[in-house]
């Protein structure tokens, strides 16, 4: 019976895990950019009271064995990096990647962060940069008297000048990848930071021979966080939170009924 306590409390606080992960999800359903995160588990160790295959006799083993489980953990909570939705907002300086690939900015610190939100503006000075105000890396500089600007699927930006009818080139955006995104450090305002685990960035153009998708300019991607899904994952961990309470329940009345044997 303590095993039977120990066993749910550990699965009622794998579900309790979960359900902060899906509110998380949810109350980014609306953010640019987010990629969903999904709770996996893992069974804990095992306390073995017969091991499987042990001898039964000189000519015989043990079909199966006795082991008995000592509950659950959330193992890892990965990103999912499927494509969001487009939204289109007529914005020039808004670009979503059509595939694979991260936006690089440069923080205050001087290190490279990555983000899949494309919400850009201009500075004081003309440069591309996040709503922190981090620069798009390779810097691009627009100038205050443009009138129009045009990015390329190929990251190509472009500007004319009044009076002008030739397109004078304002820069090149490149984007990152890496080998596994799942394994990126998320550090909150829909950055990324690389790790051991994701490697090291392979940059290049978009739509290069690197894999890289490209860019569409005047749309943003949305979250790809399914609000139907999450609800309906809420409903199962909510239920298997109760599960596991009913086992405390249960195993507590067995102990009640252990200890009125002595009365």
């Amino acid at each position: 019976m303590i095993r039977a306590l120990l066993s749910a409390a550990s699965g009622m606080d794998a579900q309790q895990t979960n359900v902060d992960n899906i509110a998380h999800n949810l109350a980014n359903s609306n953010t640019v950019g987010y990629k969903m995160r999904r709770a996996q588990f893992q069974d804990l160790l095992y306390q073995t009271m017969v091991q499987p295959g042990a001898a039964a006799g000189s000519q015989t083993v043990v079909p199966s064995g006795l082991q008995l489980g000592l509950g659950t953990r959330v193992a890892s909570n990965g990103i999912t990096f499927a494509q969001g939705s487009f939204s289109s907002t007529g914005n020039p300086l808004d670009l979503v990647i059509e595939g694979r690939g991260f936006f690089q900015v440069r923080r205050p610190s001087g290190e490279i962060a990555y983000t899949r939100a494309g919400q850009f503006h201009l500075d004081r000075d003309g440069n591309l940069v996040t709503g922190d105000g981090d620069p798009l890396e390779p810097q691009i500089s627009i100038p205050p008297e443009a009138q129009s600007i045009t990015i390329g699927s190929d990251g190509t930006v472009s500007f004319t000048l009044r009076g002008q009818t030739a397109a004078q080139l304002g820069g090149q955006i490149q984007l990152a990848n890496f080998s596994n995104p799942a394994g990126l450090n998320s550090i909150g305002r829909n950055l990324y930071l690389p790790t051991d685990a994701s490697g090291e960035p392979t940059i290049g153009n978009p739509g290069g021979q690197e894999g890289l998708g490209t860019l569409l300019q005047g749309y943003v991607e949305q979250s790809n966080v399914s609000v139907v899904e999450e609800f309906v994952n809420l409903i199962v961990s909510q239920r298997a939170y109760e599960a596991n309470s009913k086992i405390v329940r249960a195993a507590d009345e067995m102990y009640q009924q252990v200890n009125n044997m002595t009365r």
